[in-house]
């Protein structure tokens, strides 16, 4: 019997820990402050601070992202030489379900969304799992026919054997530099995808990215180009007024959005579906029938000619980038928590015409806006502000460029402030 030692009892440590269990191991779980759900698991629970007494008989070590790789725990299993597994490589070891796996700075969880929806339209049975919110450890046992997962960097450090038959990589940029410690080992993180792919494996890259083209450079996988501003030789992508990847062709105005982010990992996700056996038509539906998640870009309001749009998902510097290049004349409201990355180069865009800077980082951004910057602090006060300088052509884009946890639970509880800060602003304007 296996003695494993799982670190973290949220949703990722809790399923793995089941899977643990089912698979006759046994399991001690630490958190340092353990949920309610937690205790409730009847599993073998440590707490408080960490002591390394707790690797005494262990096996081996799983480990939640919620510990970086140069956090306590994590070194002294390293240095007593236990192999530290991430959740989604102890759960790949439990199945022989073929893998589809999905990562990269920005866009990972819309590819994932969109390529489980193309494949179910198929008629296959293609959970997303992953880091999109639902385990692997939950998945492994079902009688699926193909597994979707999102990875992050957290979960790719810790990998051995994972190997996805088909993978892809939306963008590389640099983020997570407080988990990682280096940009180097951020993207040796994100390389791990495909390192156990062989030449019968499919790698999908955005070829406008050049962190991605760099990085799937020595993968000898089958590499698939794909564009959301033109078509590549060999690839997916605009060709004229279509998106067309393989034997899908699908006019642009039939698209919920336009931008080329959203074009990339729309052939992404249609060139994912297709290699594993996806159908063209159930494809080409998706692809006119898919809407991003929500705070993706999301439009809130328009009024008096001004567009207030939601990406609260923006938590790094790439991402907001992206969103702000989409629109022509921006107010922006940025900040929030860094994580250790440059948030300065969100107030340098020319088409920016204010910056409203809020939380941790918002000084830093607003300092290299100049003139148009002004630091605000709140969302709530953002909010008041943009309304009143914004006119007729403006985009006031919620972008920030950081994590959200400096002021809030998260970037889905910051986006809904938003929304119901315009919303509540909408409806004062209708009553006077």
């Amino acid at each position: 019997m296996s003695r494993i030692l799982i670190l973290g009892a949220g949703v990722s440590g809790l399923a793995a820990a089941r899977l643990a269990v089912r698979s006759g191991s046994s399991v001690t779980l630490y958190d340092r402050e353990p949920s309610a759900d937690a205790y409730a698991s009847g599993l073998s629970i440590a707490s408080g601070p960490w002591d390394p007494v707790l690797l005494g008989g262990i096996d081996y070590v799983v480990a939640s992202p919620g510990f970086s790789e140069r956090s306590a725990p994590i070194v002294d299993c390293l240095e007593a030489g236990l192999a530290v597994l991430s959740e989604i490589e102890f759960a790949s070891r439990h199945t022989a379900t073929p893998m589809i796996a999905i990562t990269g700075t920005n866009g990972k969880t819309t590819v994932t969304e969109a390529t489980a929806m193309m494949l179910d339209q198929s008629g296959i049975d293609a959970p997303a799992t992953g880091n999109i919110g639902f385990p692997l450890s939950d998945f492994v046992e079902g009688p699926h026919q193909v597994l979707v997962v999102e990875t992050s960097s957290f979960q790719l450090r810790f990998t051995e054997s994972f190997h996805p038959v088909a993978a892809a990589v939306t963008n590389v940029a640099v983020d997570h530099l407080d988990w990682h410690g280096s940009a180097s080992g951020y993207a040796a993180a994100k390389r791990n995808i495909y390192m156990n792919q062989s030449d019968h494996d499919f790698l999908v890259f955005d070829s406008d990215d050049a962190g991605a083209t760099s990085l799937v450079a020595d993968a000898v996988s089958e590499k698939f180009p794909i564009s959301g501003r033109r078509l590549p030789e060999g690839g997916g992508g605009v060709d004229g007024d279509s998106l067309v990847v393989g034997d899908v062709s699908v006019r642009l105005d039939q698209l919920e959005l336009n931008d080329p982010i959203h074009l990339a990992n729309l052939a992404m996700s249609a060139a994912l579906a297709l290699w594993i056996g996806g159908s063209p038509a159930a494809v080409s539906r998706t692809l006119i029938e898919f809407r991003p998640g929500a705070h993706r870009r999301q439009i809130v309001a328009q009024r008096e000619g001004i567009t207030w749009i939601d990406d609260s998902k923006a938590t790094n510097p790439h991402a907001a980038l992206a969103s702000i290049r989409a629109h022509d004349n921006v107010v922006l409201i940025a900040g929030g928590l860094a994580k250790g990355t440059d948030v300065g180069v969100l107030g340098r865009e020319p088409n920016l015409s204010l910056v409203l800077g809020i939380g941790e980082a918002g000084p830093e951004i607003v300092a290299e806006a100049g003139d148009i910057g002004e630091f605000v602090g709140t969302l709530d006060e953002a909010v008041k502000v943009a309304a009143i300088r914004a006119t007729a052509g403006d985009t006031v884009l919620l972008a920030p460029g950081c994590a959200s946890f400096d002021q809030f639970g998260s970037y889905r509880e910051r986006g809904d402030r938003f929304r119901q800060l315009v919303e509540d602003m909408e409806r004062e304007s209708a009553g006077k």
